[in-house]
């Protein structure tokens, strides 16, 4: 982010614009909306700007700004439609550290204005950092036909009353008030009623929250997916939208976590493999403890958390507290690393059955049933198996396997970062002591790139021979 939006209060505040033309006008359509006090200065205006000097809504300066005319101005735009005038009033702005936007030039412009949906006091600012302004004014016009034209009535009604919600206690049960004023009852009594009927609604639905009781707690047992948060399922984007509290493993990605709710407590209880991490029994304990202050928890586990995500151990705990539950199933690792190299799982001919393994368990490198995952055309997704690599080739090796049969590696499947390797089963252990995979990969047994999938990044195993 190049740009970070903020709102300026612009009160009775100086703003100047330099240019009283064409290149000056739809900037002084925007700054009329607001509050401010606005001065312009431009030796030719047009007459849209001399009417609204006559009018008042402006003070006109019928020649070229100067050094004194910039001073004590909270913003100031350069808009002459003349490179060169631009660029002498714009020093003259930063000379006085004055916030300078200069007109279509994006790069010499110390702030933008980005393209806004007005409900005033409800203001959506939308920005493209430049790159594509008919994308912004897109996204513009999907705000406005979905933000109904009288909710700027709505929000200076409950801005009103705020102070009579005040009474009741912070978190989800205001949060709840609020919700069904705006998105409920409140544009259902404004169409019944005008303001009058939404001032009574708002004292009936204060009057039903302060006699209601909170609701329980309760916690959503959820998969974050691999990674990219388009492969979030719709119900997971909602309740994390929800929450008041996410607890999340390392794995979940920084994208996904993004959509937590800013006031959302957010705590990452890392479980790493050789190394620090949370115990159990802490991460129960914390999921318990607010559950039981009536918030809304998510537990947030990289994947599906009914694949090695000690799912049982969580809804043991939570059952014993009486803390009530559900769990949302995500997309698993194992989904997303064969989709990333053009494979499926199965296939009529090659495999019936296909399996999900971990390299490791509570008891260390975990045992399986060598001798049937030897057999040729047998299929398997590897979780945890990185630093199991060397015991799963040699196991595989002793039952009889091939040493030919194709291994493919998917570190951070579908994000970003994706990194994809290609090799056999004989060289796998040499080929994951060479190279450093930080993030999550998910090892796939027999299975190799499709060949014309152009997108993938191979390793061959012949570059670490």
């Amino acid at each position: 982010m190049r740009h970070f939006p903020v709102f300026v209060d612009l009160s009775n505040k100086r703003v100047v614009v330099s240019g009283a033309g064409e290149c000056a006008v739809a900037k002084l359509r925007l700054l009329l909306r607001t509050e401010a006090d606005i001065h312009v200065f431009g030796a030719d205006p047009v007459d849209v700007v001399r009417d609204w000097a006559d009018a008042g809504k402006i003070t006109l300066t019928s020649r070229a700004l100067q050094n004194d005319n910039i001073t004590e101005s909270v913003l100031f735009y350069a808009a002459n439609d003349d490179a060169a005038e631009d660029a002498r009033v714009a020093a003259i702005g930063r000379g006085v550290s004055q916030l300078t936007n200069i007109v279509d030039n994006l790069d010499d412009s110390q702030f933008i204005t980005p393209a806004i949906v007005d409900r005033d006091p409800v203001t959506v600012a939308i920005g493209t950092e430049g790159a594509a302004p008919v994308l912004a004014r897109k996204i513009k016009q999907q705000v406005e036909e979905s933000l109904p034209a009288n909710l700027g009535i709505l929000a200076r009604i409950g801005q009103a009353f705020r102070p009579a919600a005040d009474a009741l206690p912070m978190g989800r049960k205001r949060r709840d008030f609020w919700s069904r004023f705006y998105f409920n009852a409140g544009p259902r009594a404004l169409d019944r009623g005008g303001k009058i009927a939404v001032q009574e609604t708002l004292n009936h639905l204060l009057d039903d929250a302060l006699n209601t009781r909170a609701a329980s707690g309760r916690v959503h047992l959820m998969g974050a997916g691999p990674g990219d948060p388009e492969l979030l399922t719709l119900k997971a984007r909602n309740l994390l939208h929800e929450a008041d509290v996410v607890i999340h493993d390392q794995l979940v990605s920084a994208p996904i976590l993004e959509l937590a709710r800013r006031e959302a407590i957010v705590v990452e209880t890392g479980k790493r493999g050789f190394g620090k991490s949370w115990k159990q029994d802490d991460i129960n304990a914390l999921m318990i403890k607010h559950a039981a202050q009536g918030h809304h928890v998510v537990r947030l586990k990289s994947g599906d958390p009914v694949i090695f995500g000690r799912l049982d151990e969580e809804m043991d705990a939570l059952s014993n507290a009486g803390i009530p539950f559900d769990i949302i199933p995500g997309i698993t690792s194992a989904s997303a690393a064969a989709a990333s190299i053009g494979q499926s799982l199965t296939k009529r001919g090659r495999n019936s059955t296909f399996r999900i393994l971990t390299g490791h368990d509570v008891d260390g490198f975990a045992d399986h049933d060598w001798r049937a995952l030897a057999k040729s055309g047998s299929t398997a997704a590897i979780y945890m198996g990185k630093r199991a690599s060397r015991f799963l080739a040699g196991r595989l090796l002793m039952h009889g396997a091939d040493s030919a049969i194709p291994i493919t590696i998917v570190e951070n499947a579908s994000r970003a970062d994706q990194h994809i390797l290609s090799t056999s089963l004989g060289a796998l252990p040499d080929l994951m002591d060479q190279v450093a995979l930080d993030g999550p990969a998910i090892i796939l047994l027999g299975l190799a790139p499709r060949a014309a999938l152009d997108a993938i990044d191979t390793l061959e195993e012949q570059e670490f021979a």
